[in-house]
């Protein structure tokens, strides 16, 4: 490959890290073995996800929003970056607009820019069948019932752009999130992979979460963590609809009035520093 210069932005949402790329005036290259190289800390540029700016497929979208994990998989969705993304294409000058549509491998996702930096997005609808999360059962269950270190252990499981597999624990300081997420992330439950989160419900209007990414290991935050979990506990009755969610990193809020109903995640977005790399 021939040696290029590759603009780029270093950001995080809540301590969830990543690579902004504007890759419709230059061609960021997504070999595996680049990008794996390119996430690692020490020797790396370092993030959890790598976010691509391209131009939309379709006219009513103003974005097309590409996410790559640090093992250099492709996933649908990632709440924290598309937070991160909306202050990209604003502070770059690329959309003037407080509200727009971008595209995601999920679906249209909806962006809106408030006055005091937050950022709210439009998740979708949450599934909660199985053959659209996608994981292997016979039938929708509100919990699944799961063999792990010689107990049975149950989760509640969602698709909000990503699977997600949601286990309600105690204090979240105690709860197994590098054991039980690697051994659930590969699971053969699961044909592509879950994220797995570890719920810890303070009040009906407050959680502690932690979350463990399929491609990346446990985060800091996790958006559509979040929202799948809140999801899960209204509809089993578990939260009220509209809850704080404490992650690593900080402070989250979500919106979910229901099944059927769309999930809006609303939370910062912090710049770090723009560089330029000679690939």
């Amino acid at each position: 490959m021939a040696s290029m210069t590759l603009k780029f932005t270093k950001m995080h949402g809540l301590g969830n890290d990543f690579m902004v790329v504007d890759n419709r005036q230059q061609v960021m290259p997504l070999e595996a073995t680049m990008l794996t190289k390119l996430a690692k800390r020490k020797t790396g540029v370092g993030f959890d996800q790598l976010l691509l700016v391209e131009y939309p497929e379709h006219s009513d979208s103003q974005f097309k929003y590409r996410i790559f994990n640090a093992d250099g998989t492709e996933v649908s969705q990632c709440g924290n970056g598309a937070r991160c993304f909306a202050h990209f294409v604003r502070d770059q000058g690329l959309c003037n607009a407080n509200d727009f549509w971008v595209e995601t491998n999920a679906g249209r996702i909806k962006l809106s820019l408030r006055e005091d930096g937050q950022v709210q997005v439009n998740m979708g609808i949450p599934s909660f069948e199985p053959d659209q999360i996608p994981m292997v059962a016979a039938q929708r269950e509100p919990f699944y019932p799961l063999d792990f270190d010689g107990a049975t252990v149950e989760f509640m499981a969602a698709q909000i752009g990503n699977p997600h597999a949601i286990f309600q624990l105690g204090p979240v300081d105690d709860a197994p999130v590098a054991e039980l997420g690697a051994h659930l992330q590969n699971h053969s439950l699961f044909p592509e992979r879950v994220n797995v989160g570890f719920m810890h419900i303070l009040s009906p209007t407050e959680i502690d979460l932690r979350v463990f990414e399929r491609g990346v290991g446990e985060t800091l935050a996790c958006g559509s963590g979040a929202c799948a979990a809140i999801a899960c506990a209204v509809i089993n009755g578990l939260c009220e609809t509209s809850v704080k969610v404490n992650v690593r990193g900080g402070q989250l809020n979500i919106d979910y009035a229901g099944e059927g109903e769309a999930s809006f995640l609303t939370g910062p977005a912090t710049t770090v520093y723009q560089g330029e790399l000679n690939l």
